[in-house]
């Protein structure tokens, strides 16, 4: 399971049988580095490039962050976004929800 820990600006992956969860993006402290995120609402798994997709609401940002070993950094996919939400469906289009222009 992987879930957006929103107040503590990371992404927190659970492996069946695990009592801990592994940061698997951001846990830099809050920010707008790329190794940062700022109040992250939302994330899915691309599995045909095995990353995340994490909409960085704080920093108006969908970022994808690789899910490959010692990866330290993520990638601006898309900026000035107020996302709240994502979804992907099987063609692999990705669609966003905006809080602020309700769309």
């Amino acid at each position: 399971m992987i879930i957006a820990d929103t107040d503590n600006h990371r992404i927190i992956q659970w492996k069946v049988g695990d009592t801990n969860g592994q940061v698997v993006a951001g846990g830099n402290g809050e920010g707008y580095g790329l190794n940062q995120l700022k109040r992250p609402t939302d994330v899915l798994i691309d599995k045909e490039t095995d990353s995340l997709l994490i909409c960085d609401q704080g920093n108006g940002r969908v970022v994808r962050w690789s899910r490959r070993r010692g990866t330290i950094e993520g990638e601006i996919l898309l900026g000035y976004i107020a996302c709240c939400g994502l979804a992907m469906d099987n063609q692999r289009n990705l669609y966003i929800s905006d809080s602020e222009n309700d769309e």
